[in-house]
């Protein structure tokens, strides 16, 4: 009898443990990595408390497109920190014309901030009867009419290849250029990444594709231009040596755990955040077609091409953790069309590839505008670091609560920033949602200001090392506050 309930025992004991095991919530491992709250990944409840898209500064025209092999239809732009140096590259193009056609030229700038841009006198290609200028690639249609650089971040890339571009249209494909100086270019392989035999759309290519190494998923990734049931969409594609390419997929959105609309995006502009590069942000061009503003007085007033003034275009901003989904939890303009009625053409307001940092608590994105017009420029826009979004909450307060995660390091640092009357404070709960003593709301202090990087701290100090590798939950109570992002450091 004794045996019999010491053995039953044994089981019901095991079977509570099985119990125990199976109800406890899982948890993502974020390690030491920045978290944004630019989407839901890891939130679990929202009260009084919700996610704003912040909108950046206009700091005005970076550089203007004014030589003579530039002008009215320069574009595709992409913007490329290289160390203590600027990179820009645009395409020159004076004319309207077809895509890919022979006058078409691609252009080269730089700057020491970000802020001032300077072009340098290069004496690679005569063009318009200069010899001397800024472009560094030309006579290579159909590549210079959307070439795309990036720089090369996969470890133990060749010398020579430490910039690779892409460019092409749907005749052509998409070619691979290298460079070993982000200048002098020179083809890559002789046939072309991906063509109309590879992926399965008549019309496709016919914008800004871009291409970048993945240090999350440890592979290469292009996004290329294509079109879906008549709209202009998005795919992926990867590849682990840069030249064969596997896994096209259609890109789709979601909106809080819903289908999002299907929208016309010119260019997607996705790339890895330089301070968490495990997201992925694209701050793509969304493009309105026949949706048109100006009058044909109005156009004339600002000396527009005629053929461009009968669509309008912002910018928005997705994010991406992998895979064919694109997060569009805002689905509002992220960059609307400044006053005035230059901003209100066809394909203006289309940003450049990457956010650069230009200042030790700024970033920067830039906007390609006045399309089609003799001002066409290129214009710098201004945001905090990690300050797409926030969570935020009003004067009279409110509470995030996140999904269970585990961490690595020893301090919790937060980018905030409160009112003078308010303020945020944390508690550390199990993956259950109870309190950990030491780390309750009663134990936190409260944080009071702006800053990029605070450590938070309780009455016992700022050690949460006690807590690494176990579930956690962290509660926010905010009151007139924005909460940027989180991270766990090591720190003495």
């Amino acid at each position: 009898m004794k045996l019999f309930s010491l053995r039953a025992l044994f089981i019901l004991v095991a079977l509570a443990a099985v119990r125990v095991q199976a109800e406890e919530p899982a948890a993502i491992d974020i390690g030491s990595r920045l978290e944004l709250f630019v989407d839901h990944y890891l939130i679990d409840k929202l009260d009084n408390v919700r996610l704003v898209l912040n909108r950046p500064r206009d700091e005005g025209v970076a550089i203007k497109f004014d030589k003579p092999w530039e002008g009215l239809f320069c574009g595709y732009c992409t913007v490329i920190k290289d160390g203590d140096l600027y990179r820009l590259y645009y395409r020159g193009r004076p004319e309207v014309g077809a895509d890919g056609t022979p006058g078409e030229v691609y252009c080269y700038a730089e700057s020491s901030d970000g802020i001032h841009w300077t072009k340098p006198e290069l004496d690679l290609f005569e063009v318009r009867g200069h010899k001397t200028n800024n472009v560094i690639l030309a006579d290579a249609g159909p590549v210079t009419h959307n070439f795309c650089p990036m720089l090369d971040t996969r470890p133990g890339v060749p010398a020579d290849q430490r910039f690779k571009a892409i460019g092409g249209t749907v005749t052509s494909g998409l070619m691979a250029w290298k460079s070993a100086d982000g200048i002098h270019w020179k083809p890559l392989h002789d046939k072309p990444l991906l063509t109309t035999e590879v992926v399965p759309y008549k019309h496709m290519f016919d914008s800004q594709n871009l291409v970048f190494w993945s240090a999350a998923e440890e592979k290469y990734l292009c996004f290329f231009r294509v079109f879906e049931d008549g709209f202009r969409r998005i795919s992926r594609a990867e590849s682990d040596d840069f030249i064969h390419w596997t896994n096209q997929v259609l890109m789709e959105y979601r909106h809080n755990d819903s289908d999002a609309p299907i929208e016309h995006l010119y260019t997607n502009q996705t790339h890895p955040y330089y301070r968490a590069p495990h997201i992925y942000l694209a701050i793509a061009a969304r493009f309105m077609p026949g949706r048109q503003v100006l009058t044909d007085e109005e156009a004339l007033a600002i000396n527009v091409n005629p053929k461009y003034f009968k669509d309008t275009s912002d910018a928005i901003l997705m994010t991406s953790r992998g895979g064919n989904i694109y997060d569009r939890t805002f689905l509002s303009g992220y960059i609307r069309p400044a006053i005035g009625a230059q901003n209100w053409v066809s394909r203006t307001n289309y940003p450049a590839l990457n956010v650069v940092q230009t200042g030790p608590t700024q970033m920067s994105v830039y906007l390609n505008q006045d399309y089609a017009q003799p001002t066409a420029h290129l214009r710098r826009y201004s945001m905090r670091l990690d300050g797409f979004a926030s969570a935020q909450a009003g004067y009279e307060g409110g509470e995030l609560l996140t999904k269970p995660f585990t961490f690595s390091g020893n301090r919790l640092s937060i980018n905030f920033g409160t009112s003078a009357a308010g303020g945020i404070r944390f508690e550390i709960q199990d993956a259950h949602g109870k309190p950990i003593p030491g780390f309750t709301l009663a134990d936190a202090r409260e944080q009071i200001g702006n800053e990029i990087e605070r450590i938070v701290q309780w009455e016992q100090g700022a050690d949460v090392s006690s807590l690494a590798g176990k579930p956690i939950r962290i509660r926010a109570v905010l009151n007139d506050a924005d909460l940027y992002s989180i991270r766990f450091t090591n720190q003495k």
